[in-house]
């Protein structure tokens, strides 16, 4: 069996679907789907997990309307697996065994926005871009930014974060509150606006992460900041991957404030320029960014260019104006699309890991040596201000030979990122390609109290089953 293939069980018999969705249409209307291909894209991966479909989608307004429908689920014992707009990369959205996905995507509201506490609160399926165009007349951003236009219900169930995440963090970090419906179909509340309290546990972190196992989020309270004053970004390029990461740990280490500052091998620039008509030097890159005041950012990015010079870099590029440095992060963005193009025909599999950031020119220089090894094509970009980087080989499907060597190779990454006291994943999440990893990276110790955590919220395991923890 494929390794990636994970273990299938029974799915709810006929009688029990056709019961479940008859009493969901005589609630919900057209907004109960069935159809196959709609069941696909509810399933769809963007790696190489099998697609698994779920057998009914079901399209809420309210956390009431949540809250009803898993009920209803509950209790027949049926799988719930929540779906934002599908930009998962670990197979989250799967349902291997069968049950309704809910998808959020009509539940977009921006509910209240508090300027003067620079804080909103969110419905799950509004995504960061529209979020931000929403905030953009009252001066203030939500500073995180994955890449994909991730909904924000996916983006915190997924702890997920970004280029900006070396000074604005992760969503763990700007996450205040949750509304969220537990398995049984209560709706609870998991905290306030308040910036800080040491009252109770912190059931906010607890469902921040949990990738839809332990409830499904309605609402989000969210941190916001205040748009900069001004930006200054630019692009150097090194000579080889280790001068770039120690321009990197140096900046770092030097408590220079560095808003984004991202790291592209040179297979990744080489796809990048053919994607984007882009004419970047074909070299290990640096992309980077400050914020703050018009003096600030000139001062900051000036210190920057001395250690990068300090360390190599050459060709050093600013990006004055706005419509460039956009230009330039689209481009960043469009990596996985850009990488596609380099192999037509492949399927790209994308993994992350995320080593302390002293470790990051060893981590990232032995992967660039296996990936040689492995005959793989195989391009790498980072956020590697904070030790997190990116790998996707390009997969041929239909050769056995080619996949056994991507699978080998993309085990000993996690491998050696745990060897270097890293994660299995730095953003990506769990879902269900690096369940395997967690007894390695947490010990059996941790596994056993999440598995009681998820037992205690979850005794029926219908909430996104088959995630995070091993059967």
């Amino acid at each position: 069996m494929n390794v990636m293939t994970p273990v299938k069980r029974a799915r709810p018999d006929e009688a029990t679907l056709a019961a479940l969705t008859g009493e969901l249409t005589g609630r919900y209307g057209n907004r109960v789907v069935t159809s196959l291909a709609v069941r696909q894209q509810h399933g769809h991966t963007t790696t190489w997990i099998e697609n698994q479909v779920p057998d009914i989608v079901v399209m809420p307004q309210t956390t009431e309307e949540v809250a009803e429908i898993v009920r209803l689920c509950a209790a027949r014992r049926v799988p719930v697996i929540p779906f934002g707009t599908g930009t998962s990369l670990e197979g989250h959205l799967n349902a291997p065994f069968g049950g309704v996905s809910v998808d959020l995507s009509l539940m977009k509201r921006l509910v209240a926005v508090h300027p003067e506490d620079l804080d909103c609160v969110v419905e799950p399926g509004i995504t960061r871009k529209e979020l931000n165009e929403q905030l953009r007349d009252t001066g203030l951003f939500f500073p995180i930014d994955p890449g994909a236009d991730a909904s924000l219900g996916g983006m915190a169930a997924t702890r997920a974060s970004g280029t900006n995440a070396v000074r604005y963090g992760t969503m763990k970090d700007n996450v205040l509150a949750l509304t969220v419906v537990t398995p049984s179909g209560d709706i609870i509340r998991t905290g306030s606006r308040a910036r800080k309290s040491s009252a109770g546990y912190d059931l906010t972190r607890l469902f921040v992460g949990a990738e839809g196992t332990l409830g499904i989020l309605t609402e989000i309270t969210l941190k916001l900041h205040g748009i900069p004053e001004a930006v200054s970004a630019g692009i150097v390029s090194f000579a080889s991957v280790k001068s770039a990461c120690d321009a990197v740990i140096q900046t770092i280490q030097s408590g220079l404030p560095v808003a984004r500052i991202e790291f592209l091998d040179e297979v990744q620039v080489r796809g990048l320029n053919a994607y984007s008509k882009l004419t970047l030097p074909e070299s290990p890159l640096l992309l980077f960014e400050f914020h703050g005041t018009e003096a600030g950012v000139v001062e900051q990015a000036e210190r920057f260019g001395e250690i990068a010079a300090e360390n190599g870099g050459g060709n050093f590029e600013w990006a004055t104006k706005a419509e460039d440095r956009s230009r330039l992060w689209q481009a960043r963005h469009d990596a996985y699309w850009a990488s596609l193009g380099m192999r037509p025909g492949a399927r790209g599999v994308a993994s992350d890991v995320c080593v302390p950031i002293s470790r990051l020119a060893e981590c990232l220089a032995d992967t660039k040596r296996d990936i040689a090894e492995s005959g793989l094509i195989a391009p790498i970009a980072g956020h590697v201000g904070d030790g997190n980087f990116h790998v996707m080989p390009l997969v041929m499907m239909d050769d056995p030979a080619e996949v056994r060597r991507a699978e080998d190779f993309m085990h000993r990454l996690v491998e050696r990122a745990l060897a270097m006291e890293g994660t299995c994943t730095g953003e990506h999440g769990v879902g269900q390609g690096k369940m395997k990893y967690l007894e390695d990276e947490h010990g059996a110790g941790a596994l056993a109290v999440m598995r009681s955590l998820k037992r205690a919220l979850d005794p029926d395991d219908i909430m996104n089953p088959g995630k995070i923890l091993p059967a």
